[in-house]
């Protein structure tokens, strides 16, 4: 009579194995995703994991600012969304070889400051970051979300969210439809974290 031999095969973590169906070098809204879910699947894997929260930003140079801060990056992020793309790229490259990132970026404002033609630029540098890390055979995945925008009408500003049966209907400052899979609650409850990101930094051991 033989013996079943135990497995030797490392346990998959829940958050991991979602990872699965997911390309592994894809800009995607977070929908269903956590983000303690997604660090922790970062984690098991042996990724980067860089967190920005964009709830208070207001501007492009709001936006450059915190996630330049909240990614901790080595390299310091200029007035453009060029000089973000530049500081996800080469110098990281360079610094050693890399195992993959799994990127967030959470409550993307969406207000006259900060437009449809601004939050598509933003999320344009993270696709070619994919792009560039693609080439390298490097995983990078980026989730992200937007935040609830207020209506600006041409007679009247006012807000638009209803929240009836957990639905929401959201309008950006141009009467522009926000898709809802792709916005999040910007409470105070929501914006807290289970646990703060501390960066891996960018040279591997």
């Amino acid at each position: 009579m033989s013996l079943a031999l135990p497995s030797l095969a490392t346990p998959v973590s829940a958050a991991e194995q979602s990872l699965r169906g997911i390309r592994t070098n894809i800009v995607q809204s977070i929908r269903a995703f956590r983000v303690p879910d997604l660090q922790e699947a970062a984690k098991a894997l042996g990724h980067h994991f860089l967190y920005a929260n964009l709830a208070t930003a207001q501007s492009k140079q709001d936006v450059l600012d915190l996630i330049g801060k909240q990614f901790m990056l080595n390299v310091t992020i200029g007035k453009n969304f060029d000089s973000l793309y530049d500081s996800l790229t080469d110098p990281v490259h360079k610094s050693g070889p890399q195992q993959g990132f799994i990127v967030v970026l959470e409550h993307i404002p969406a207000n006259a400051k900060f437009d449809k033609e601004a939050r598509e630029q933003l999320l344009d540098i993270f696709r070619d970051t994919v792009d560039y890390w693609g080439d390298r055979k490097v995983p990078f995945r980026c989730f992200y979300s937007f935040s609830v925008a207020r209506a600006a009408h041409a007679d009247s500003v006012h807000s638009t969210a209803t929240t009836n049966m957990g639905a929401i209907e959201v309008l950006t400052e141009n009467g522009e439809k926000m898709p809802t899979d792709k916005l999040l609650d910007i409470s105070p409850q929501a914006l807290r974290m289970s646990s703060p990101f501390n960066a891996g930094y960018w040279t591997t051991n």
